[in-house]
């Protein structure tokens, strides 16, 4: 099976001045050609604290309460909603957006296999279905069966089948059930062969791996402490602990593995070695990748601590007896592959060096080691002997990104993903004995992909770097006067943008408009360096580098002064609002959703307190200036003509709380920032992202780019 990264899930300026009166005849024929907008009247609290000797205010401390337990809040949502609603509704190009990206949607789709036993277990969409369906096969060319069809548990499509996996021999299918887009997990077991679930049922999951006992005895899972009541969805992630959950017993009964309650900050995910021999807990402070490992026999004994400095990341690979192998960036920022002895963890034998792509996935499949590495934030994947020793490349083709390759000692099969920007998934069978691959799973398209071109062009960044950025566009655009252009980005956590299929945006480019992803330091495409370059006091770096890819895209006349708008979400949300408070003039248009807009405050709510690691502490000087320097909340001005800007979030949302961009939204419309609407979209029974069904991510992705499109001047047909 593939190993999962353990990761919790998830940041004085000098502002560019732009007078307002410099845009107001702009402004006022846009007004003009709008509906009247009169935002709701919002109250404006008093609250000040002082901070390091700086008075901090903010008016609208109510709007953090969660919309299920204010009124006030609950009725606040409601009235911007029929707002945005009512504006949303004039907009010509919404229809015709919604139409293109359901056509777009619209094919059949499937999910990276997995073997055990010999069963197959794959997701699949038949294409509109508001959640994927989880089917098995009995044998690789076995007539597909649907297991979980999670599209009956619930009349809106909101209630999703989220992480799975099946027991070793595939008797067991082990699962959970999101609902309404929170984080939380409610997990299940699953008889294979008759459909039916068991008794099993655990409660309070959150930010978990699931790994089955070699012999199918039960599982291991991490959970935290039942939340006071109304506390669900806001109160801090603390206490994460690895219980073992014999079958046939209630969760009352299962046996705690591995707790922290002097370090109460961390968190810890299990998984079960190869072998079958330990459990090798994994723990983490926030969100970077450095990591404490702890092995834990499965016939008992004491707990051997491999690394506990928590400096560095460790993934592991696999074991052979005492001898364990992990991908890590311990000595090389762009990650390499070793080995070391449990009886002497300190002591490291180097497999594969550092290269010069960056390392981002290992996999043992049979008597092979599948590395996975970006070059330039393209995908590359390269076969090696246990000993390191090259055996192969694959081959990928174009430009793209490829996923997968979980497997296991003993079988040489495996199985990855390919995609690119207007290529969707393919799936496809390896036999690492012979190196041969061969289609699994294909999609059978509306639209051809040869329609579309993909170009990666390197931008200077204000301080000299360069930095990467993908253009997608349909084949044949005139591009002799610019095009309306929509610009995403996300720099941070040491997320990398490599290139993939999103139905909606492509149909950004299918009517005429340019879509442009910039991969900005913060982010991990070139390794623990190029993320360092974007986090803590360097943060700056990112928005310089996304206002940087704004600027070129005019200069090259990709697209032109107007016709640009922004789009990012979570910590993308933060820096789409950052850069709209430093270059107003820049954008036509701005997109963020579900964004961390309260740079104070941020730690404080569900699982804030982990995004200390790329932000820094608010509770310390140094990190709270830089922090306030480009909070988006404290940084909005006055007198200055600010692009169109419509803010997303959901009620559902327990990752970044709503309350973030209910703030936000509230001191936009209160401040003088010209008369382009600045609207807020709060979508019901949701959350951060995962778990949305089909249709409300088309109606969402549709208003959205209508928006975008009302303001950039893209002629919607």
């Amino acid at each position: 099976m593939p190993r999962r990264k353990f990761r919790a899930p998830l940041a004085l300026v000098a502002l560019f001045m732009t007078p307002a009166a410099a845009q107001a005849a702009e402004d006022a024929a846009a007004a003009a050609s709008a509906p009247a907008l009169a935002y709701p009247a919002t109250e404006r609290g008093d609250t000040v604290e002082p901070q390091f000797g700086v008075d901090v205010a903010d008016p609208y401390r109510w709007l953090e309460d969660d919309v299920r337990v204010n009124p006030k809040v609950a009725a606040w949502v409601a009235e911007q909603n029929k707002v945005t609603d009512a504006y949303l509704a004039t907009l010509p190009g919404r229809d015709a957006f919604k139409a293109r990206m359901t056509e777009l949607y619209n094919y059949e789709r499937f999910g990276l296999p997995r073997k055990a036993g010999s069963r197959y277990f794959y997701t699949r969409n038949d294409g509109l279905q508001p959640q994927s369906v989880l089917t098995v096969r009995e044998g690789l060319t076995g007539e597909g069966r649907v297991l979980i069809d999670p599209n009956a548990w619930a009349k809106d499509g909101a209630t999703a089948l989220a992480e799975w996996t099946p027991s070793e021999d595939g008797k067991y299918l082990l699962y959970s059930v999101q609902d309404g887009g929170t984080d939380w997990r409610i997990v299940r077991v699953m008889d294979v062969a008759t459909g039916k679930d068991t008794a099993d049922e655990i409660r309070w999951v959150k930010f978990s791996s699931l790994d089955w006992a070699k012999d199918g005895s039960g599982f291991y899972y991490s959970r935290f402490p039942e939340p006071k009541e109304g506390e669900a969805f806001q109160s801090l992630n603390e206490n994460h602990a690895v219980y073992f959950h014999k079958l046939g017993t209630p969760q009352s009964a299962d046996v705690l593995i591995h707790a922290t309650p002097d370090q109460p900050e961390l968190n810890h995910g299990a998984l079960v070695t190869d072998d079958g021999q330990y459990i090798l807990v994994v723990s983490s402070k926030g969100t970077d990748e450095r990591f404490g490992l702890t092995l834990h026999p499965v016939k008992g004994g004491k707990a051997i601590t491999l690394v506990d400095d928590y400096a560095n990341n460790w993934e592991y690979v696999t074991n052979q007896g005492t001898r364990f192998t992990f991908l890590t960036n311990k000595d090389a920022p762009r990650q390499r592959l070793v080995s070391l002895d449990i009886r002497k963890p300190a002591a490291l034998t180097q497999i594969v060096g550092e290269q010069e792509g960056t390392l981002v996935g290992a996999s043992r499949v049979g008597d092979r080691i599948i590395l996975s590495y970006l070059g330039d934030a393209k995908s590359e994947a390269r076969m090696v002997a246990l000993d390191g020793k090259p055996v192969a490349n694959i081959n990928l083709g174009e430009i793209g990104t490829a996923s997968g390759f979980g497997g296991k000692p003993g079988d040489p099969e495996t199985f990855y993903a390919f995609s690119s920007f207007a290529q969707p998934t393919t799936i496809y069978r390896l036999d690492t004995v012979s190196g041969k691959s061969e289609v699994f799973e294909a999609p059978k398209l509306t639209f051809d992909p040869k329609d579309f071109t993909v170009e990666q062009r390197f931008y200077t960044s204000k301080d000299g770097t360069k930095v990467p950025m993908f253009l997608v566009m349909k084949k044949g655009l005139d591009r002799s006067n610019g095009s309306p252009t929509l610009l995403y980005g996300y720099g941070g956590f040491n997320v990398s943008l490599t290139p993939g299929f999103s139905p909606t945006r492509l149909a950004w480019a299918d009517k005429g408009g340019v879509v442009a992803i910039a991969n900005l330091r913060g982010g991990g495409e070139y390794g623990k360096a190029w993320h360092d370059a974007g986090r803590l006091a360097n943060k700056q770096n990112v928005f310089d580098d996304f206002i940087a890819a704004g600027e070129y895209l005019i200069a090259e006349g990709i697209t032109g002064k107007g016709e640009l708008a922004i789009e990012g979400g979570s910590n993308g949300g933060l820096l789409v609002g950052a850069v709209t408070n430093q270059r107003p003039d820049l954008f036509a248009a701005a997109l963020p959703a579900v964004g961390v807009m309260d740079m104070l405050r941020f730690d404080r709510f569900t699982a804030g307190r982990y995004w200390t690691d790329d932000y820094g502490y608010p509770s310390k000087e140094a990190d709270f200036r830089n922090l306030l320097s480009y909070s988006p909340y404290h940084n909005i001005k006055g007198g200055r003509a600010y692009p169109a800007i419509l803010v997303t979030t959901a009620d559902t949302d327990d990752r970044v709380v709503p309350g973030h961009s209910f703030k936000y939204t509230a001191e936009l419309q209160h401040e003088d920032i010209g008369s382009r609407p600045h609207l807020i979209r709060i979508e019901t029974r949701a959350g951060h992202g995962s778990g949305k069904p089909t249709d409300k991510i088309i109606a969402e992705a549709a208003d959205k780019y209508a928006f975008a499109a009302k303001w950039t001047g893209l002629d919607v047909k």
